[in-house]
């Protein structure tokens, strides 16, 4: 196997995998042992990737062995039996469907149907930025949890504080619905835990507590976008399409494999989507040349008679590659997403992985790989750009997917998710000075950039910065354009 460091008997190296950030850990693994490495979390060999040529090569190029998942006893067994297709073997029929239908409702030549919603949802952003500064991080939750909803619900959300927004936020928060924290917890290692009498496992109180929720509200939501397709008064959106291909006979699934299915956008979607746009704002405090210049290409493409559309991205390239160059210096998914497994024994460069590893592609250090990305932890969108020399061919202005995944596990709602952050990026630049608060003394408080929550999508800590509206004829035209859409929005509340 790849090296890596040594364990113990039984338990391997489960007491060496720190209880939060472990991604920090796995990259000091990949530079004292290779950046291919191996470590053993009770029984179960797992692989750590740290640069993404490995990753590549093993999970998109060796797809057929590398797309499966590990048995996730807690987040997928006990609270949910199994119904959470992001976690699902690819060897389940539940998957194939579940990835059908994320396909269908979300592939590229289907994302600029949510132009519409996303374009409105971004001048609410505006306008409540633009009013309440303080708070923006809330009003950009606010703004990925409608789109959210919107296209996977067909109803809008006003508040992160509404009901449909909070339980969702519960599910995620729960602790046994983490399963890319290593080692978490004890069965994860010791599956025949579960051999135990029920009243010996204690493992399992939280979760079926929490699955009770989850079973409640998800047909909820299920069941209102049917009425309301019944009734004439529903949006399309990716429920509407599944109950209509189910009828069909195109999905074959119970109600409550349906309503967990259609849900994977709403729990993964909100907090990326939200992370990385607070990930631009602390880049923008902290690099304020980057900012200035993306102002300048903004105002020279877009002017101030407008705003950004959609269709001024080919036309704004250093945009582009901010955001990518945001996705990369400070990943969310830091793991890398959900882990893969292997269904069967290989080898890789002289080294042998077995059937049953689980294979962590840590983006954490491979957005930190100084081959790759020379100065790592400088925010040079340049990097990008058509006209610098790149160390690989895939590090490039339009198809920058590494953030997202890889081979048959990449995120379904990549396009969607890169849609939002170039619309409000874009619109961020053109209508704001983003700028620091200022101590007593009138010096600048500029924010730990290394400051993230503990989680397995970990976005920046809350900070506080200023919100500066470039000029009067942008005030103007951030009102104008909220008294537009209001009409609109309300066709989906």
């Amino acid at each position: 196997m790849p090296p890596g460091p040594l364990g113990l008997p039984w338990i391997g190296n489960r007491s060496q995998v720190p209880s939060f950030k472990p991604w920090i850990k796995f990259a000091e693994w990949n530079k004292e042992y290779g950046p291919v490495s191996s470590i053993m979390l009770g029984s179960t060999p797992t692989i750590i990737l740290g640069k993404a040529q490995h990753a590549w090569d093993l999970l998109e190029k060796r797809s057929e062995i590398y797309s499966s998942r590990p048995r996730f006893v807690m987040a997928s067994e006990i609270l949910s039996e199994d119904r959470r297709g992001l976690m699902l073997p690819n060897s389940s029929d539940l998957w194939k469907q579940w990835r059908k239908m994320l396909h269908n409702g979300f592939h590229v030549r289907k994302a600029p149907v949510y132009h519409t919603i996303q374009s409105l949802e971004s001048k609410v952003l505006l306008k409540q930025i633009m009013d309440d500064p303080k708070n923006f991080d809330g009003y950009m939750k606010r703004y990925a949890a409608s789109v959210v909803t919107s296209v996977t619900y067909g109803r809008r959300v006003e508040s992160v504080e509404e009901w449909v927004v909070k339980e969702n936020m519960a599910s995620m928060d729960c602790e046994s619905a983490l399963p890319t924290l290593p080692g978490k917890f004890l069965v994860e290692s010791w599956p025949w835990l579960l051999n135990l009498p029920r009243s010996l496992q204690w493992f399992r109180k939280d979760p079926e507590e929490r699955k009770k929720q989850d079973e409640h509200f998800l047909l909820y939501l299920l069941n209102d976008v049917r009425a309301r397709s019944k009734n004439g008064t529903c949006h399309d959106c990716l429920t509407s399409q599944a109950l209509a291909n189910r009828e069909e006979g195109k999905v074959v699934m119970t109600d409550l494999q349906l309503a967990y299915s259609v849900s994977s956008p709403f729990g993964a979607g909100i907090e990326t989507t939200a992370g990385t746009l607070s990930v631009f704002t602390l880049a923008m405090l902290i690099f304020p040349e980057v900012l200035k210049k993306a102002q300048e290409e903004v105002d020279r493409v877009v002017g101030s008679e407008r705003m950004p559309e959609f269709h001024d991205k080919d036309q704004l390239p250093y945009v582009t590659a901010l955001i990518n160059e945001t996705l990369r210096w400070r990943p969310i998914p830091v793991l890398g997403g959900t882990a893969h497994a292997s269904t069967a024994d290989d080898e890789y460069q002289g080294k042998f992985i077995p059937k049953g590893s689980s294979v962590y592609a840590n983006m954490y250090g491979i957005m930190r790989d100084e081959e790759l990305f020379p100065s790592p932890d400088d925010f040079q969108p340049e990097r990008f750009l058509p006209e610098t020399k790149t160390t690989h061919p895939r590090i490039n202005l339009k198809e920058f997917d590494l953030p997202f995944g890889f081979g048959r596990r990449i995120c379904p709602g990549m396009h969607l998710a890169l849609n939002s952050l170039f619309i409000n990026v874009s619109r961020l630049l053109w209508a704001f000075d983003i700028k620091p608060v200022k101590d007593k003394d009138g010096k600048d408080i500029i924010p730990d950039s290394h400051a993230f929550t503990n989680r397995f999508n970990s976005r920046p800590l809350p900070f506080d910065c200023q919100f500066i509206v470039q000029n009067d004829r942008v005030r103007n035209m951030i009102e104008a354009e909220w008294e537009n859409v209001r009409s609109q929005l309300d066709s989906w509340n």
